[in-house]
């Protein structure tokens, strides 16, 4: 019964999704920030030193626009505007947490913008084929994993300022200064491996690194203690998993109250 409810969601919304081919395109694009950092490291690697050549920076920031193709999420302005507008009325009728919603839409979108994902990155090494490399199959197995906590984490933790959708209209401010922080922790637009010790000591001490730095770096081959950014990650999303309960049961309390 569950896996014919996630079939059917899966297909609904990957239906939906690809109704939309040119905003995904679009979307696909908007994520292509790392490809514009990386011509900006590479050529500080070759007067400076980094500890990293041009061909790593080049490996890792792709890697970087991979990762972020799997672990991009929006759940916390779709919850805003159903709280705000009430439609999540009708999906606490529903048999189903309203989270699977999101999921599965996430989910769809995800296989809705592969094509264009592959194609991107065939075009990356068309203009870099220095670049080209073949992870092992360990790699390849741990990065995966490590792709899809990363995504569990990213989601959970929107997830959860979503629920202040509950006390306020603009929830969403929430991520915006959150994004301010994961911008330059995560990896995004440097690799934590340039940074100082005693930085890195206290930035891999954060959830941040895990949602890209982790699995890139598990990809491309740079030092990485393993064990300890899988025990990170699901000690960060059971944190936020935990959080998020609460704020929801205490959440539908006040929804219910409004006349919901």
């Amino acid at each position: 019964m569950i896996w014919k409810k996630a079939k059917t969601l899966l297909v609904v919304y990957y239906a939906y999704m690809v109704e939309y081919r040119a905003e995904l395109i679009l979307w696909v694009l908007a994520g292509s920030l790392p490809i514009i950092v990386m011509g900006v490291w590479i050529q500080a690697s070759q007067g400076g030193q980094f500890g990293l050549t041009p061909i790593d920076f080049a490996r890792y920031f792709l890697a970087v626009f991979l990762v972020r193709q799997f672990t991009v999420v929006w759940v916390i302005w779709e919850f805003e505007r159903e709280v705000v507008e009430g439609k999540l009325s009708s999906r606490l009728l529903q048999p189903l947490d309203p989270a699977w919603h999101h999921v599965t839409s996430h989910i769809s979108e995800r296989a809705a913008r592969m094509p264009f994902t592959i194609l991107l990155i065939a075009l990356f090494f068309i203009l870099y084929p220095q670049a080209f490399w073949i992870p092992s199959i360990s790699q390849i197995f741990l990065f995966t994993i490590a792709v899809l906590l990363a995504f569990t984490l990213r989601f959970v933790i929107q997830y959860t300022f979503a629920m202040f959708a509950f006390w306020t209209e603009r929830a969403s401010a929430l991520e915006n200064f959150w994004f301010l922080f994961s911008l330059f922790l995560s990896g995004l637009i440097a690799p934590l491996e340039v940074f100082p010790e005693s930085v890195r000591a206290v930035v891999l001490c954060t959830p941040f690194p895990y949602l890209i730095d982790f699995p890139v770096s598990i990809l491309v081959g740079l030092p990485t203690d393993i064990g300890r950014g899988f025990a990170m990650i699901i000690g960060w999303t059971l944190l936020f998993l935990g959080l998020n309960r609460i704020l929801w049961r205490a959440g539908l309390k006040r929804y219910s109250g409004m006349g919901a």
